[in-house]
Parts: structure tokens; sequence; C-alpha cells
């Protein structure tokens, strides 16, 4: 008797999967207002080797699965690719487990970074909402996100960020000053889940400051 079949993903249908999965994110980020007109951009792995990224341009709440193209983790984007490609693929060689990455352009993100890139990290302590990061288990802990200066010359900040993430495993995102939020995560809900908690926890802090002034 032969051995039964064994079911396998074709390409074609990884990436139609992986599409809809972005397609699906990006709406649900864009009625947050996480990425204002066409800014921001998401991925998803496919496997080892590739990624499915959105390409430039286009507003992340009106996406459609044209839009994704799969791409080679270890070659040079292709033109009509978001410039900020260069971040994700460093994300997903540097990090076998990472199989999502969202960038969102909140106004907070974008603000609070800003406002505090001359300490070159964000630091967040004593917050119940800490326990939706990672694999953090209590408020009681404290959670440094790396904050990174904006650099038109994407492939030199991506090595920045890779040289620095390098050093610090249990990093969940980081933030680009008066740019924007990275998360990431071991599946595209973690990933959002990442997103939506450090949003909630960058309002909190930028309202902290005010209140103390």
């Amino acid at each position: 008797m032969s051995a039964p079949a064994v079911a396998s993903t074709s390409p074609s249908t990884a990436l139609a999967d992986a599409a809809r999965e972005i397609v699906e994110v990006g709406r649900f980020l864009s009625v947050r207002n996480f990425v204002p007109a066409t800014s921001g951009n998401f991925s998803r792995r496919l496997d080892a080797r590739t990624a499915a990224v959105t390409r430039s341009g286009v507003d992340k709440g009106e996406l459609t699965e044209a839009d994704v193209w799969a791409l080679d983790i270890h070659a040079p984007p292709p033109p009509g690719s978001s410039a900020e490609t260069h971040l994700h693929l460093h994300l997903y060689r540097d990090r076998p487990h990472v199989q999502a990455v969202l960038h969102t352009h909140s106004m907070v993100s974008a603000l609070l970074s800003n406002l505090r890139k001359a300490e070159g990290e964000l630091r967040l302590s004593d917050f119940e909402l800490l326990k939706a990061l990672g694999d953090n288990k209590t408020h009681e802990a404290t959670v440094s996100i790396p904050i990174f200066p904006n650099d038109q010359d994407v492939p030199r900040l991506a090595a920045r960020a890779s040289e620095l993430l390098a050093q610090r495993p249990e990093c969940v995102a980081y933030l680009i000053a008066g740019h924007g939020l990275y998360t990431w995560g071991r599946s595209m809900a973690e990933a959002r889940r990442h997103t939506v908690a450090l949003e909630h926890l960058l309002t909190y802090e930028l309202e902290t400051m005010k209140v103390r002034r």
C-alpha cells in the first residue's frame, strides 16, 4: 500500500493567505488612525527565505492582495517596494521566530519618540498592560523600547537597529524618532497585540508628561 499523500501549501497559496492577513490588519490599524495617509508598512513571513511585504504608496486601510509582494529576505528590495522594506527584512534575517512585522505612524509614536530621542530609549514600568508584550508575565517589570534617530539612509538605519537588537533578544519593538513604531511577533495576532498595547502605553506616557509639567 502506498503512503498517504502529504498536504502541502503552494507558494501562491501561502502568499494569498499572508496577503489576506495583511489586508485585514491594515484595516484594523487604519480605523484607529495608526497609519494616516499612505504611511506605515506591514509584512508576514512566508518561509525561511521569503516574506510578504506591502508595496509603497498605498493607503493601508485600502490595501488589496495585489499590494502585497513576496520578497527574498536576503536580496535588495525591488523598485516600487517601500523604502523601509530593509527594516522588515533585517528582522526576518536576524530573528527566525519573527512571523510578522508592523510599522505604524501614529501621532503619539512620532511625538513621544521625538521628545525622548536624546535618552535613546523609552522605559515603561509598573503598567498592567506590560503583560501584553512578549513573554512578560507581570506588571512589576520595566520594558525598554529603543529609540533610533530618523535616517533617510534606511539600510544604515536597519544595520544600526540590527546591531542593537542583537544585544536585546527580549525586545519586541523600537521607535524611530519623529517617525513611528516598529513591532513584531511570533504571529500576526501577536504583532497586532504588541502594536495596540504599545500605542496605549505611549499615549499614557505622553499624558503623564503633560500632567507633570
